[in-house]
């Protein structure tokens, strides 16, 4: 019996010159384990000794190496690692231009995260081997398999003929670095060709064995969720907040505001309550910024600019917006009085934070009245019904937020396209009125709490019983509207969602 696996046949590189030297001492402590551990089954005294067995883990950036000079890829059987974790805001001029090399400029893959070179990398390798048996597996940010990524990267991959053959889906990993934060993985294994055997996919503690694994990580067919141009016809206008892009120069404080009435009480009807994400989420119940709104403010836009300090504040946000390179800011520096995009509903209207902590079972939602004004770190639906508010308080709505919807660091991006892509069920008149009462029902146990916010209203362990009983009566109905039973798991609530958004897609 002879030792099939050895030394030599571990290939590898890496960056950092001392990484390099740990993964060799690495390597040869493993062999010196298997030498200890094989002496009695082989029957071999075999020194391995001295320590110069392995020359195959190289340095260098393993995106601008040619992997077939190393070792070619028939002479491969897998491809494996865990590459670094950078998203676009956080990349090196290095980085970025290994993203440009890899997926040409202007491509839009190169707003992903840095991970996925390496799956690119990996597919180029091999793309000219016929008939390849390379099996590859990474540890990635579980970006990769979220929002725009999916329908971008993942679809030319797939028609490349990449085949996931086993996933775990997101996890959070931890180190024992000081202030380092968790990040959260996916592990994804494929293949580059169709392998006819059952997948496995890991949840937490749980193994599901299915037939497929799209790039979702879900275990049903292949489906592409793109954003889409125009609002669909059974869906309410959805948007970001409007942008002020003022350099702070129309925002007031409580203070400020009330200082400013009582001096200049011309300029009191053009202060207006003020929400972003972070108002919404945690000053609703106190009011903590204002802003200054003059969309409608007519011929008394000269006595505006003759109040104090008015006329400097204009110049201030005129010489910033024109310093910048977009047109429509510069363009917007015509009229420094308004904030640069007016987007307010002139009715009330629903208010989403256009991000939501991971750790929330339900997204916070509101209702807002139209004199507040909803900033662009904010996502708000026109016209929204007490209907629209009971779906998309569910957790059936959030099992497809959380599928779908892209991620800045941990925390979920909501956005149009989550809506606009969410499948609608089809409501009789009873259902209709029974999701009213039980949308009211929600509002009201919150109304229940006053001096709580809603970012202590929505933890986990501090949801008061009544607001979480609440939800789960609108749950049931929500389930129920998709013909879904009570007891219903996430993936038995994407496998109806995603047949429905395939069906209405062909239809």
């Amino acid at each position: 019996m002879k030792v099939k696996i050895k030394i030599q046949n571990f290939y590898g590189i890496e960056i950092n010159d001392f990484a390099v030297s740990v993964a060799r001492t690495a390597m040869w402590i493993a062999e010196s384990q298997m030498w200890a551990e094989s002496q009695n089954i082989i029957y071999s005294r075999d020194d391995f000794l001295p320590l110069d067995s392995n020359d195959s883990i190289f340095e260098g950036n393993a995106l601008r190496m040619d992997w077939s000079e190393i070792v070619e890829p028939y002479d491969v059987n897998y491809i494996m690692g865990n590459p670094p974790f950078v998203g676009q805001s956080y990349r090196s001029n290095e980085q970025k231009q290994d993203m440009i090399d890899i997926f040409g400029k202007g491509s839009r893959e190169t707003k992903q995260d840095y991970v996925i070179c390496w799956y690119k990398k990996s597919l180029d390798y091999v793309i000219d081997y016929k008939n390849s048996s390379v099996k590859c597996a990474f540890v990635s940010t579980n970006s990769i398999c979220q929002g725009e990524c999916v329908p971008t990267f993942w679809k030319d991959m797939i028609n490349a003929g990449v085949e996931i053959q086993f996933a775990r889906r997101t996890f959070i990993w931890t180190n024992e670095a000081k202030n380092k934060a968790a990040v959260h993985c996916v592990i994804v294994g494929y293949s580059f060709h169709k392998i006819n055997n059952i997948k496995e996919l890991y949840d937490g503690g749980k193994l599901t064995k299915c037939d497929h694994i799209n790039p979702y990580l879900v275990p049903e067919e292949d489906i592409w969720i793109s954003s889409r141009p125009k609002r669909p016809k059974d869906k309410s206008k959805m948007t970001t907040g409007s942008p002020a892009t003022d350099d702070g120069q129309l925002f007031l404080s409580p203070e400020e505001a009330k200082t400013m009435s009582k001096e200049y009480p011309i300029l009191s009807k053009y202060i207006r309550p003020f929400i972003g994400a972070h108002e919404f989420l945690h000053d609703l119940n106190e009011r903590t910024r204002y802003c200054l709104w003059f969309a409608d403010v007519g011929d008394e836009l000269p006595k505006i600019i003759k109040a104090d300090h008015m006329k400097d504040r204009f110049q201030h946000i005129k010489e910033k917006r024109l310093s910048s390179s977009a047109s429509r800011i510069k363009k917007a520096a015509e009229t420094p009085w308004l904030f640069a995009q007016n987007r307010q509903p002139d009715t009330e209207y629903l208010v989403i934070p256009r991000h939501s902590s991971e750790n929330r079972e339900y997204i916070p939602i509101g209702f807002m009245d139209p004199k507040t004004i909803a900033g662009d770190a904010t996502t708000i639906v026109y016209d929204a019904t007490l209907e629209d508010f009971a779906i998309l308080e569910s957790s059936l709505h959030v099992a497809w937020m959380k599928t779908v919807a892209g991620r800045l660091k941990s925390d979920y991006r909501y956005s149009s396209s989550v809506y606009y892509n969410f499948p609608m069920p089809k409501l009789t008149n009873e259902l209709k009125e029974k999701l009213e009462k039980s949308a009211e029902g929600i509002l009201n146990a919150r109304a229940n709490h006053p001096s709580l916010s809603l970012a202590d209203m929505y933890k986990e362990l501090l949801m008061p019983s009544d607001l979480r009983d609440a939800h789960r009566k609108n749950d049931k109905l929500i389930l129920q509207a998709y013909g879904l039973n009570k007891d219903a798991t996430d993936q038995d609530i994407l496998k109806v969602l995603f047949k429905m958004y395939n069906n209405k897609d062909n239809d």
